[in-house]
Parts: structure tokens; C-alpha cells; sequence
């Protein structure tokens, strides 16, 4: 506990930036929780054991390399620091065996040795954080080794885990050749390094060289494209961790028994253990046994964080649920991308804790890459996709952009039909990123280009029916149509279905290739409506009021501004109707909405109804005359003298 203070003392006491100081103090916490809860008096244990980490490890490092040791690898490797100085981005020399071999023994000695310097440094000034110069030389020290891989074969590593592993590979490297017999540099085929040898020069050379007594193997690659290059062999870079497994018991010469492998691996933080570490030392030692070539506390970390990786994104999706669904269509948009927003956050920060804060290693690093480098992609498709679909919106909703010329459904369908694109593209190259050879795939496809499309017909079928909606311009979106049988306002047009609202309010889905074979009324596409209307006076009215109705209704329509009189325009009496005599009204009102038309159509027959009866008529009403009589029974059969005469005497039918 008194380190736990004393730790958080200098956090607060250091001028380090705010965002270090959150994760350190975020690491802090973590570690004091784990120290507290499993003290159990394991404090006073000695760091003994084959399960424990290396004492040098745990105690931080501070043993220099020996001055003997230091002598021997500088008689047998050229002094090549200086050309590494003044060509600082020059690549290692491998134009042979040897410069391979000599050029990543003098990078690495370079690298341990300022490596070293700054953690000893840094271990004896107590400060939490490092200052400018050891990160300067720190970051010397990462380009040292970043230069020291590329010696190494590391094509048969997935590219997201290639810089942390190819960091392994090159420290183990160094830890195997520590320990084992090594030949006389000039005994190596091939020149001193710093010659580059050309192609033709290294003609005689051999393709593969083997270390003796060892299955290390330095071949030739690069061949077939006219750069020779000597290189570590990819076989040898998958034995590399098991030859260092059988050879790390052994002494070390150069160092006096450090392994930096190991206190790279074992130890947070970037090639330096940050001082939080102290807390983690000051807890029980079961927390440093390696288990899997992981501290157990890693694997403590690496659980922890994984759960919050899980978490957060559910919260937040859960959270918006439970939100109330915003009425405006661009909010709504801009909610959608958080989701994806925050899944790639979350990758970002889970990534930065895993690789630079608890320093996971090895296969699980494999894994966590990998996992992380397909998430963090999968996301930047979803975003892609959300963002052009949000564009979208904006375009057909902005005032500023004339949309007048455009179909929305058809603009709609384009851009999301890019979005699409657009996250495919981007999922293809996540994908090539973590080892999937997708344009190999993509390739293949080709082969099997003709089962592909028999399958996809009816797919495509609807897609080029589609097309044919939107090329001829049948429907759009908000139009009034009848499709045989089926009668409704379109809401939208799809890739492969257009959806339609009836007027019951359900939604009835027509695939495109269906609709665009049916015959389609389109009811919104009319320029003018037709004003037809028999109407019925009363037969009590007058001849000369009738003709007169019919003359004023003629005014009055060709008076009225909305009427096209100069197309069809007749008003007549039209013959005697059941109950009524009957004018016909046939004209056309310059109106395209329906809404519109209903309102003048009611304008107009209140017109022509003050019309009616300002001339003493009115509109007729169905009415029925019926005559009453009585039945006068059957004539006599005897009497037939005077048929008529008897006819006559029948009451007649009174009114």
C-alpha cells in the first residue's frame, strides 16, 4: 500500500500530459486492486522458482553487458555504426550470408546497449514518467529493431501482428545466438557488411546457408525479380520460439544471465516497465508466474479489458433503445453512426492497452490483433456506409440543393447502391490486412462466374427491372397508382422490391421484374382534372329558365380562371330524364393536385347551384306519380253487344 501512495504522489507531482497521466492512473488502480486483494503475505517470498519470471526481470534490469563479452562482438563485427548514423534510413546490408548475419548483430548490439542505458537510467531517477531524451532514445532504440526485422522472412506472419511479432522474433533471435556456438565471421559465405554486393557478384554465392549445428537457415530470396537478398528463411522464423524454449535455461555470454526477451515479454509498457509496475511487484509472486508466455497478471489485464471491450459497445446500443426515437430523419441518421463510432473507440483504446500498456506477446497477441484489425474494419465499413447514406439524406433535404430534376428514390438508390461499394471495398482491403487473399478470391470468382449468375437471375432480373422503372419513369415515389388488382401510394423503389401503401395502410411488396410487366395507372401524373357533371332541374321549370341556366353556367365556367375553356368546354340540355330534365357540364380545371381539384370542384357547383336557382328552379329530387282506380271486376259473358261501352263505364285512374 505505501508503494501504491507513493506511486500515485508522483503521478500528481509530475508534469506529464493529462492523457498519460489517465492511463497510468487507470493502470495503477488495476494493479492495486490486484496487489491488495491477493497480498496474502506472499510479499516477503523470495523470486525463486522455475515458475517465476527472472529475478533480472522483475527487479528491472541494471546489468551491463560485459566488458569481455562487448570485446568479442566488436572484433567480429565491422564497425558499422556510423553508417547507420549517417544513412539513418538505409536498409541492413543482405546481399550475402554474412552482411545478413553481421548487419543484425551490430543493430541489435546498438539497440541492447541503449536500451539498457535508459532503464538503468530511468530505474535509478525515480521519476513516474520518462523525459525527453530517454524518449528520444527510446524511439532510436524501437527503429534499431524495426531495421533489425528486416533481416527476418515475415511473410508467413499476418500483417497485423507482423511489428509485434517480428519484435519477439528479432529479441529471441538475439537470446538463441547469445547461446550457442557462433563460427568465425569470415567463415560465412559472402563479404563483410557494409559492400552490398550486386546481383552479378553474389552469382557464386550459395542459395542457402545453415548455421552449423543448428537448423538457422539464411536463404536467398528475391531472385525473380532481380534484387538478390539474403534473408532469414520463413521456416526458420516459425522454429525461432521453439529453439529459444530449448536454449533460454542456458548461460548467456554477453549479458551475465539477462534475458531482455524475457523482460520484454513479462513487463509492461513499450521496452520499459512504467512505475505502476512496482505495484504489481509488490503483490503476491503467483501474479508473475508465466503461464502460456504470459505473466499470470497479464492474463488477468487481458480478461479485464476484454469484458470492458464487450461491454461498452452493448451499453451503448442498449442505451439508445431505450431512448426516445428522434423525430428529425438526419438525427436519426447521425444515431445510427454511433454505433459504429464507438465499436471503432473502443478497438482503438482496447488495441493502445493491450500492445503498449499490459504488453501481451506471442499468440494471444496473434489473436488480439487479428480479432481487433477485423473489428476495427468491419467498423470503418459500417461507418462508410452509414456516412454516404446520411450524405443522402442531407442532398435530397436540403433546401440549398435543387432537387427538382431528380428522382429521390432513384438518388436514394444510388448512393446507397456507392455506400455499398464503398463498404465492400473497404471490408476487401480489412480483409487482405489480416491474411485473407481476397483478390484471389475475387479472381477465383471468375471461374465460377456462369453457376454465380444462373443463381443470381432472379436477383438480377429484379435489378434491370428496376432500372427499366427508373429509366421509362413509370412510378415515383408519393404517386397514386393502380397496378392490376393493386392500388396504393408509392413509398419506395429498391434494388430489388417496391414497396406501396394502400389505402387500407398495409404495405404490399412487388418485386421490380412483376411490377414492371404490369399495367401500371398513374393517377398522380395527371396535368389537368376532368369536370364532368350531369345535373337534374325540376320539369316545372320553364323552357326559356332552362336555356337561360344553360347560357349563364357557360359564363360563369368561362369567366372562372381555373377552367380551360379554350380546350373542351360544353354545357347543353341534354334530353328528359326519369324524373329531372338534364344538363350536361363537360370541362377541364387546370389543376395537377388532388387536393387542389377537390377545393375548386366545390367552389364551381356551388356556383352553378346559386345559378339554378336564381332563374326559379331547382335541382330535382327522385320522385315517384302514382294512380289510384278501382277495379271494375270481369265483363259479363253474356253481354258482349257493347264491349266499349262497358270499358267506358270503368272508373278512371284518378291522380
Amino acid at each position: 500500500m505505501s508503494a501504491f501512495i507513493r506511486i500515485a504522489r508522483q503521478v500528481l507531482a509530475n508534469g506529464a500530459t493529462r492523457a498519460n497521466r489517465c492511463v497510468s492512473c487507470a493502470m495503477i488502480v488495476t494493479a492495486c486492486v490486484l496487489s491488495l486483494s491477493f497480498q496474502g503475505g506472499a510479499n516477503a517470498q523470495t523470486l525463486r522458482g522455475e515458475g517465476l519470471v527472472h529475478r533480472s526481470v522483475l527487479m528491472g534490469g541494471g546489468v551491463d553487458s560485459s566488458k569481455a563479452v562487448e570485446s568479442e562482438i566488436r572484433s567480429r563485427i565491422p564497425d558499422l555504426q556510423r553508417l547507420f548514423r549517417d544513412y539513418p534510413i538505409a536498409p541492413p546490408d543482405t546481399s550475402s550470408p554474412r552482411a545478413t548475419l553481421e548487419s543484425y548483430l551490430v543493430i541489435m548490439f546498438e539497440a541492447e546497449r541503449i536500451w539498457r542505458d535508459v532503464r538503468d537510467r530511468y530505474n535509478a531517477a525515480g521519476t513516474f514518467f520518462l523525459d525527453d531524451e530517454q524518449e528520444r532514445r527510446l524511439q532510436i532504440v524501437r527503429l534499431l529493431i524495426q531495421k533489425a526485422r528486416d533481416v527476418f522472412d515475415l511473410s508467413e506472419i499476418p500483417q497485423t501482428a507482423r511489428r509485434n511479432v517480428g519484435t519477439e522474433i528479432v529479441l529471441q533471435f538475439r537470446e538463441i545466438l547469445d547461446r550457442i556456438y557462433m563460427p568465425e565471421l569470415s567463415s560465412i559465405p559472402g563479404e563483410a557488411a557494409g559492400t552490398f554486393m550486386d546481383a552479378s557478384e553474389a552469382a557464386d554465392l550459395p542459395q542457402r546457408w545453415t548455421l552449423a549445428g543448428t537448423d538457422l537457415v539464411i536463404a536467398q530470396v528475391g531472385k525473380e525479380k532481380g534484387e538478390v537478398r539474403y534473408l532469414i528463411s520463413k521456416e526458420t522464423v516459425a522454429r525461432i520460439p521453439a529453439d529459444y524454449d530449448a536454449v533460454k535455461l542456458f548461460p548467456s555470454r554477453s549479458d551475465n544471465g539477462e534475458d531482455l526477451y524475457s523482460y520484454y515479454i513479462y513487463t509492461p509498457g513499450n521496452l520499459v516497465a512504467p512505475r505502476w509496475f512496482d505495484l504489481i511487484r509488490a503483490g503476491p509472486a503467483w501474479l508473475r508466474y508465466e503461464f502460456y508466455n504470459q505473466a499470470v497478471w497479464q492474463w488477468f489485464a487481458l480478461g479485464v479489458l476484454v469484458v470492458l471491450g464487450v461491454s461498452l459497445p452493448i451499453l451503448l446500443q442498449r442505451w439508445n433503445r431505450w431512448r426516445a426515437v428522434p423525430l428529425s430523419d438526419v438525427r436519426r441518421r447521425l444515431r445510427r453512426m454511433q454505433q459504429p463510432v464507438a465499436l471503432f473507440v473502443t478497438v482503438l483504446i482496447f488495441r493502445y492497452l493491450v500492445e503498449q500498456q499490459v504488453n501481451i506477446t506471442g499468440a494471444p497477441m496473434i489473436v488480439v490483433g487479428t480479432a481487433s484489425e477485423a473489428i476495427m474494419w468491419t467498423a470503418i465499413a459500417w461507418l462508410a456506409y452509414q456516412a454516404v447514406d446520411f450524405l443522402a439524406s442531407w442532398v435530397m433535404k436540403n433546401p440549398a440543393v435543387p432537387t427538382t430534376s431528380l428522382d429521390s428514390s432513384l438518388l436514394l438508390s444510388a448512393f446507397r447502391l456507392a455506400g455499398l461499394c464503398l463498404a465492400v471495398f473497404l471490408l476487401g482491403y480489412g480483409a487482405t490486412q489480416i491474411g485473407i487473399p481476397v483478390y484471389g478470391v475475387v479472381a477465383g470468382l471468375g471461374v465460377g462466374g456462369l453457376a454465380v449468375a444462373l443463381a443470381a437471375q432472379p436477383t438480377l432480373e429484379n435489378l434491370i427491372g428496376g432500372v427499366i422503372l427508373y429509366a421509362d419513369r413509370m412510378v415515383r415515389v408519393g404517386e397514386y397508382c393502380e397496378f392490376e388488382g393493386l392500388a396504393g401510394t408509392v413509398e419506395s423503389i429498391g434494388i430489388r422490391s417496391t414497396r406501396i401503401r394502400a389505402l387500407d395502410r398495409t404495405l404490399i411488396t412487388v418485386s421490380n421484374s412483376d411490377l414492371a410487366k404490369r399495367k401500371i395507372v398513374n393517377f398522380s401524373r395527371r396535368d389537368r382534372f376532368l369536370f364532368r357533371h350531369r345535373l337534374g332541374v325540376r320539369y316545372e321549370t320553364d323552357p326559356a329558365a332552362v336555356l337561360r341556366i344553360v347560357e349563364q353556367v357557360r359564363a360563369y365556367l368561362i369567366g372562372h380562371e381555373r377552367v380551360l375553356d379554350q380546350m373542351a368546354l360544353r354545357v347543353s340540355f341534354a334530353g328528359y330524364g326519369t324524373y329531372s330534365l338534364d344538363l350536361d357540364v363537360f370541362t377541364y380545371v387546370m389543376s395537377a393536385d388532388l387536393t387542389e381539384f377537390m377545393s375548386l370542384q366545390e367552389e364551381l357547383l356551388i356556383g352553378i347551384g346559386d345559378i339554378v336557382r336564381a332563374n326559379g328552379s331547382a335541382f330535382a329530387v327522385p320522385a315517384n306519380v302514382t294512380y289510384l282506380g278501382r277495379d271494375g271486376g270481369l265483363p259479363d259473358p253474356d253481354d258482349r253487344s257493347r264491349p266499349d261501352e262497358q270499358a267506358d263505364t270503368r272508373d278512371a285512374p284518378a291522380a
